[in-house]
Formats: C-alpha cells, sequence, structure tokens
C-alpha cells in the first residue's frame, strides 16, 4: 500500500512551536498515548507510568557549535561570497559533510576561512594560519547543496576552534533573528550529553533533570545510554508527494557491549524497553537482530521509519511532539499508528501542547502494524 504524504499533515498553529522549554525541565507537559485512549500528564509523572525492571535508554551524545560563517577564498587570495555552512557529519576518511547556503558559489579547491578564527596571513606560495585560525578546503559538492569539507585542523585543535568560531545550529523553527541566546547553550544539551559530535539534541532528553532520574532510580527503572551523533538532514523537508524517493542522511552511531547487553538482559527478565527519543529507536532498531536482540553497534544508520515497519527493540517512546510532514512524525505513527497519533495530536493542539525541540512531551506504548 503506498503511503501519501497528506495522511502525515496537520494543521499547527505556529504559535504552538516552543521557543523555550519548560523550567524546570521536567515540569513540561506529557500525554501519555496508549491503547485504552489518552491522558494528560506531567513529566515527573513519568516513574508512575513505568515499571520496575523497565530500561531507559536514552542518547548522550553532545551538540557541538555546528553553525559557521565563512569567506570564499579563490584566485590569487580574493575573498568574495560569504558562505553559512552547517556541519553534518565527519566521514570516514576525515573530511566532514556538511550543508551550506550559496553551495552554488563553491566549487572543489575553493578554500573557506571561518569568522572568528584569528588572523590570516599569506606569502606567495602558500597561505598559512598565525594562531591555528579555521579554514578548509572544499572537496566536492552534491546536488542537495551539501559539500565535503578538509580542514586545517584535528582533534582537540578542531574541536577548540569550532567553539570559538560556531554558533549552536537551532532549528529553523527556533525564532533567534540575532543568534542563539546565552541560555540555548545550556537549555539545548540534555542531562545526558557526554559525547560531543551531534548538531540537534536528541530533544525528547531535554526533559530530565537529576531529580526525575533519582525518581526512575528509585522505582526501579534501570538506565542505559547509547550514542547516535544527530546530523543536519533532521531538518531537511520531505520533498515531493513520494514518501518513498525520500532519503535520510547517515549518522554515526555506537551502542557498546555493556549497553546491548544491559538491554537484552532487561527485557529477557520481562521489562521493556524505553527509547528516549526518535533516535534511540533508530539505533536500536538498526542494532537489533530478528529476534529483537541488542547486537553491539558502531557504524552509521540511515534507517527511514515508516508505518509498516516491525518494531524488534522498542517497547514504549518518549518523544516530543512533531512537525507536520516530517519524517518524526511518520515514525511517530509506524510506532503508535497512525489513525491513533492524528487524534493525539488534534488533541494536543486543541488543548495547547506545545511543540518540538523545545515542546512537551508524550509517551507512546506500541501500536498494531500497519501496512
Amino acid at each position: 500500500m503506498a503511503l501519501d504524504i497528506a495522511d502525515f499533515d496537520f494543521d499547527l498553529p505556529p504559535d504552538r512551536i516552543a521557543q523555550h522549554p519548560a523550567r524546570p525541565r521536567d515540569s513540561a507537559r506529557l500525554l501519555h498515548v496508549a491503547a485504552g485512549g489518552l491522558a494528560d500528564r506531567g513529566v515527573r509523572d513519568l516513574p508512575s507510568l513505568l515499571r520496575p525492571g523497565d530500561v531507559l535508554v536514552a542518547n548522550d551524545t553532545r551538540v557541538i557549535p555546528a553553525q559557521l560563517s565563512a569567506r570564499r577564498l579563490r584566485g590569487g587570495g580574493a575573498t568574495e561570497a560569504r558562505i553559512g555552512i552547517t556541519l553534518d557529519r565527519p566521514r570516514p576518511d576525515g573530511a566532514w559533510h556538511a550543508l551550506a547556503r550559496n553551495a552554488r558559489r563553491l566549487r572543489p579547491g575553493d578554500e573557506l576561512l571561518f569568522d572568528g578564527g584569528g588572523p590570516l596571513a599569506a606569502t606567495e606560495d602558500e597561505l598559512f594560519f598565525d594562531g591555528g585560525p579555521l579554514a578548509a578546503t572544499v572537496l566536492e559538492r552534491d546536488p542537495d547543496g551539501g559539500v565535503a569539507l578538509a580542514f586545517n585542523l584535528s582533534g582537540d585543535a578542531f574541536a577548540a576552534a569550532l567553539h570559538a568560531c560556531g554558533a549552536l545550529a537551532l532549528p529553523p523553527y527556533i525564532a533567534r533573528p540575532k543568534g542563539p541566546l546565552p541560555e540555548d547553550a545550556t537549555d539545548y544539551q540534555t542531562v545526558f550529553a557526554a559525547h560531543e559530535g551531534a548538531v540537534a539534541a536528541p530533544t525528547a532528553g531535554l526533559h530530565f533533570t537529576p531529580a526525575l532520574l533519582a525518581a526512575l532510580d528509585a522505582r526501579g527503572v534501570r538506565r542505559v545510554t547509547l550514542t547516535l551523533h544527530v546530523g543536519a538532514g533532521t531538518f531537511l523537508p520531505v520533498r515531493g508527494e513520494d514518501i518513498a524517493q525520500h532519503r535520510i542522511h547517515a549518522e554515526h552511531g555506537a551502542i557498546t557491549p555493556e549497553a546491548a547487553t544491559a538491554i537484552s538482559t532487561a527485557r529477557a527478565a520481562g521489562g521493556r524497553v524505553v527509547a528516549v527519543g526518535t533516535t534511540c529507536v533508530r539505533l536500536l532498531e538498526t542494532a537489533a537482530d530478528q529476534a529483537g536482540l541488542i547486537r553491539p553497534f558502531a557504524g552509521e544508520t540511515s534507517l527511514f521509519i515508516l508505518p509498516g515497519h516491525r518494531f524488534r527493540a522498542v517497547d514504549l517512546l518518549l518523544t516530543n511532539f512533531h512537525l507536520p510532514r516530517s519524517t518524526l512524525f511518520m515514525l511517530v505513527c509506524a510506532f503508535a499508528g497512525t489513525a491513533r497519533m492524528r487524534a493525539a495530536y488534534a488533541h494536543a493542539v486543541a488543548t495547547g501542547y506545545r511543540f518540538y525541540s523545545y515542546g512537551d512531551a508524550c509517551l507512546l506504548e506500541l501500536g498494531s502494524i500497519e501496512a
């Protein structure tokens, strides 16, 4: 059965998109979506909705300042076009894939000099960088606005330069006309954040606080983390009406042997796997074998989950409210059922729930498979 993009569309008033998070984080609202119907709750109610022996799986990626501004250098040292760069993901060859505004102005061999990285000096034969400013060479360009960049720095020096030059790549629907606010630096990181590499936050994790984690521990819920570095492709809309033609950008993820064992052991003992966010769902489903056993994993996933997907590894999903026609709304429809999710979102809009990255949350129970 073909999927119609219209099935994943709904009316979302612009004022329902949250511009700031709830404070404190765990004071956000929570819509419980179960086979028996809908229940309005709060995120602080999560421990009472889970059972002793359940295992909560969260994404411990840490967001990097991936939004950069550069000058293009070409032919004899002349600088011309201003180029906006959003880092997407590192490539196996050490270069970075990135999304570029004004990408049509770039061609292989161009040099980019990034703002905020220090002075540029030049000799007759070569460029050299006094004080270690950030620069990159364009290796290739792809048709959808992506470029491959080879940077002049690596390791700790590259990380330090990013923090000097870059800014958070907040989603376009969070209005920051003058750039991210100081509080976004902490608001847009989860309490689980440990391993740098994400362009966007795994936003379901933004609801957790030390107090909520302590309450989950007291309830007997086990906690495990995995890592999926969310790329810039998460912001890209589905273009066209043929959903099957859409491709999700690959993202790097890892599940340690210890985490894989803990998840599988909990499930074998009757515990449920509770994924914190769609990123965890995608990586768990990538790493699960046909019997639902989680295997250690290190690599890339581009899994696109649509209605009809047979979930092997996840029993409950804690996630935010997503935008119309987005791949994330398609995933939650696959998980809980399209009709049920359309009803849940209609209820959320009507009763003032706040949507997307800084918005409220819902707890979904796995529904029946839809064709």
